[in-house]
């Protein structure tokens, strides 16, 4: 036991004169450093040469930032204008006001729908062969193509739904004009 206390009382004064020192080295760096640190030399024409660089840089990039706000807003009224063109095209005569019109970009919105929902079906469906392949039954590839195939039942019926509309506005003028014809008989 007198050992371990020996040794204890050794190791405490050889941690006091490592903390003395480490107090000794921290006083001789902070008398070495000076108290302001040097300045690089800065060339006052050179900051402004930049500073004109910088600026013509940022008006140069918001100059293109409204050149392609410009370039999307054209796309967007061709884009509008060509749908216009091809709605205007597409409709064989003009239909009564008591028709319900046909909604083309709600009938092509859900196409799109389907076909992304089928599209990402398939890729599901790639990833769970390929699971089963290796024999790793992944529960959550399972739950994805499960996931996917309710969207695309989903998008089906929306465009299924989107096309009895169409058939019904188509339908209805012709029907008003059979009815009519029946009356006058």
């Amino acid at each position: 036991m007198t050992q371990i206390d020996e040794l204890q009382h050794r190791i405490t004064a050889a941690l006091d004169r490592v903390a003395q020192g480490v107090a000794r080295l921290d006083e001789r760096v902070a008398q070495a450093v000076p108290a302001e640190p040097a300045q690089p030399g800065i060339d006052p024409a050179e900051v402004a040469r930049l500073q004109d660089a910088l600026d013509e840089e940022k008006l140069a990039n918001a100059q293109l930032e409204e050149r392609v706000r410009k370039l999307h807003e054209t796309h967007r009224e061709e884009l509008e204008a060509a749908r216009a063109d091809a709605a205007a095209s597409a409709a064989p005569s003009p239909e009564p006001a008591s028709a319900p019109g046909i909604d083309v970009a709600a009938l092509d919105l859900d196409l799109q729908r389907l076909r992304q929902s089928n599209e990402m079906l398939r890729a599901t469906n790639e990833e769970l062969r390929k699971a089963l392949a290796e024999n790793v039954g992944e529960p959550h590839l399972i739950n994805k193509a499960m996931l996917a195939e309710l969207e695309g039942l989903r998008a089906a019926r929306a465009v299924e739904a989107a096309e009895t509309q169409a058939l019904i506005a188509s339908l209805t003028p012709l029907l008003e004009a059979a009815a009519q014809t029946e009356e006058a008989n």
